[in-house]
């Protein structure tokens, strides 16, 4: 398995395990960097130690915080489908590497780690994702 899959199974198995979701964010917002597909992803970690070395590596005024897996389900999903943004996913590595995935892909792998029933298709693979420099994306995700 690639570092990147490792990180993603990584991802949805801690945060079914924690039921919290970490990012990072600023005054300004949280970034959502655009990779080489012209496509923005919201990036979330699994734990506050990934997000802190993830806003140390981005540096300016990030800070960590969290959601909880309710939220981030039930509210956080259709306010990053509006938008259109895919879902990075413990993105890692000195350039902030990783899979991203849309929400439609996350809820699949999160129900199926979670345990829980689907009735959607199977979870399609992630897309490689190179963030590159961080974009502040306000989109009121709290």
């Amino acid at each position: 398995m690639s570092q990147s899959g490792a990180q993603a199974a990584a991802f949805f198995r801690d945060v079914a395990r924690e039921r919290t979701v970490w990012f990072v964010r600023d005054d300004a917002g949280s970034p959502a960097p655009m990779d080489s597909s012209g496509r923005r992803s919201a990036p979330f970690w699994s734990t506050a130690a990934r997000a802190r070395r993830a806003a140390e590596l981005w540096g300016g005024n990030l800070r960590v915080e969290s959601l909880t897996l309710d939220y981030w389900r039930n509210v956080d999903h259709t306010d990053l489908a509006d938008e259109q943004l895919l879902v990075g996913i413990n993105w890692s590595g000195p350039r902030l590497v990783g899979w991203s995935f849309t929400v439609p892909e996350v809820i699949n792998r999160l129900t199926h780690a979670l345990g829980e029933s689907s009735a959607g298709p199977a979870p399609a693979s992630g897309q490689a994702s190179d963030p590159g420099v961080p974009h502040p994306c306000p989109i009121g995700w709290r």
